[in-house]
């Protein structure tokens, strides 16, 4: 993942944000809209698009963009670096590959340590009962 190549092709937008707020939020555009084209990017190999596709398939549009918007912060800058933090997180998080699960065994002693709670826990509850006079 080439970090400035994808940074060049963001493409933002500038919409007025919603919500309270008087006449500032009338006439100041400070909502920032973060759109990134999955397909035609060049900042990203094929084997990362295919992954990208599978992992952010639902946030993305018919024509495989990605939208983002932020209107966090009042001021239109400050929105522009929280989307595109923002942005970058969750490619990073999307390309991530977890780690297989090595399947183990409990060992000995966590085994005894298991069944003799359980034995107690058994032995706890039994004495509760009210006694047998037969």
């Amino acid at each position: 993942m080439n970090k400035e190549q994808i940074h060049k092709e963001l493409q933002f937008k500038a919409i007025r944000s919603s919500g309270a707020g008087g006449q500032h939020v009338n006439k100041v555009s400070s909502k920032v809209e973060l759109t990134f084209s999955l397909q035609s990017s060049l900042g990203l190999s094929p084997s990362e698009k295919e992954r990208l596709l599978l992992k952010l398939g639902k946030r993305l549009t018919k024509d495989e963009v990605l939208i983002l918007q932020c209107d966090q912060a009042r001021s239109q800058h400050k929105n522009k670096q929280l989307v595109i933090k923002r942005f970058f997180e969750l490619v990073k998080k999307a390309l991530e590959i977890p780690k297989k699960r090595k399947t183990t065994k409990p060992s000995k002693s966590s085994i005894e340590k298991r069944l003799k709670s359980k034995k107690k826990d058994a032995y706890k509850k039994a004495s509760r009962k009210k006694p047998d006079w037969d």
